[in-house]
């Protein structure tokens, strides 16, 4: 089953190739995972053009995973950072900074001049828990989203020289996910999907969750220990090919940038990037610093 909270916040299920949406009697997405999924249909049948998609969840927690692609860990070697990146760092994602798919990304130019994608899947948590091991991990998971974790990297190597980053990924519109939640069913094997990034149509980042390091499974058993409700997120981690690594500035993304990021079986979550001026109807405000 695909997923989709659309228009004022209503949800439904998506039919793909009849580009169908089925409005759910239910007030949000969260809540469908809350009731195990037992929800029935409106009888409402709405053509997929006439909606408006909205992020498919806002989770009540969104943890993040950083390092668990070893290519991407390697690449990170590339630039003089204060501290290593190791597959182990966890941390949450500001939940008020999700969009949904051709939502903008709004550029802070008074925060940063590094803006930077990342490609990554998200897990949904159906079902609540706390410290279970890997076998019963795949009880607790629901579905899969795809997401864009946006990082502002000059902000984040300052962040590094204490060890740990947040603020970096958690900036207002930072959150790109979409455009639909599929269900686990529908996904028979979470570590064999291809996945690619695009900006303005070139491939920036392309890989398969073949090459994580530690499994899905493996990652929401970690997790636990933190206490899951239904509805949780859970990031993966990105794959090689940032701006931040490469050392070609021009990588950055800018105002006017589409962004795409693809994983097959989940959808393309397109992005578009626009100045403070265009998202805000005003000049970019005074940097507030420390």
């Amino acid at each position: 089953m695909k997923l989709v909270t659309f228009d004022d916040g209503r949800v439904g299920r998506l039919e793909l190739e009849e580009r169908l949406v089925l409005p759910l009697e239910v007030p949000s997405t969260r809540e469908y995972f809350e009731r195990d999924g037992k929800v029935a249909e409106t009888g409402d049948r709405l053509s997929l053009d006439d909606v408006t998609l909205r992020a498919p969840i806002v989770p009540k927690k969104f943890f993040h995973t950083s390092g668990n692609f070893r290519e991407h860990e390697d690449e990170s070697k590339n630039v003089d950072w204060s501290h290593p990146m190791h597959k182990g760092i966890v941390f949450f994602q500001n939940v008020d900074a999700i969009v949904g798919p051709d939502e903008p990304v709004i550029y802070p130019e008074h925060l940063t001049s590094e803006l930077d994608y990342e490609l990554e899947i998200a897990v949904v948590i159906g079902r609540p828990g706390k410290f279970f091991g890997v076998d019963d991990a795949p009880d607790h998971i629901a579905g899969y989203v795809v997401f864009n974790d946006i990082t502002a990297r000059d902000i984040q190597r300052r962040e590094m020289e204490s060890g740990v980053f947040s603020f970096c990924k958690a900036i207002d519109t930072f959150c790109p996910v979409g455009p639909y939640i599929v269900t686990a069913d529908e996904i028979p094997d979470a570590q064999n999907l291809d996945m690619e990034l695009r900006v303005n149509g070139q491939i920036r980042q392309k890989s398969n969750t073949s090459r994580m390091s530690v499994s899905i499974p493996h990652l929401v058993a970690y997790h636990s220990p933190q206490g899951y409700s239904a509805g949780d997120l859970i990031s993966t981690g990105t794959v090689q090919g940032v701006a931040g690594f490469s050392g070609d500035p021009d990588m950055y993304l800018k105002p006017g940038d589409i962004v795409e990021a693809e994983v097959e079986r989940l959808g393309v979550l397109r992005t578009p990037i626009v100045s403070w001026q265009e998202g805000h109807g005003t000049p970019a405000p005074k940097r507030v610093d420390w």
